[in-house]
């Protein structure tokens, strides 16, 4: 069964934008934080951007100012809006939720999308 299910990946021309979107499912409750985070090839995985169930943000400083990330708790959804996307962007991008299933808090994550940035 898919836990958390990402979206919205693609080929974009540097400059341009894409929408990620990551869906868990309800059987995960209790979540703390969602985030997305992502892997080039050869490189380690690395936080992009994470909420909290409160609405505080944080975000890689590479992002900063390019990306925003934003939740809705009811439907245990989470999205990266990604503006002024630069080849460097160029990742498997995966969704993660911190929350509680089947009596076990875990971290859940996603199979990933891939995101391509041309130049």
């Amino acid at each position: 069964q898919v836990l958390v299910d990402e979206s919205g990946g693609g080929l974009v021309q540097a400059g341009g934008s894409l929408r990620l979107s990551c869906a868990a499912s309800m059987i995960i409750h209790s979540i703390t934080t969602m985030g997305w985070f992502r892997q080039a090839p050869g490189k380690q995985r690395e936080l992009v951007a994470i909420v909290t169930t409160g609405g505080m943000t944080n975000y890689a400083d590479s992002v900063k100012g390019r990306f925003s990330i934003s939740s809705d708790n009811a439907k245990n959804t989470v999205y990266l809006q990604m503006d002024s996307l630069k080849p460097e962007d160029t990742a498997v991008y995966f969704c993660r939720v911190r929350g509680r299933a089947r009596g076990v808090e875990d971290n859940y994550w996603g199979q990933g999308t891939q995101v391509t940035v041309s130049s």
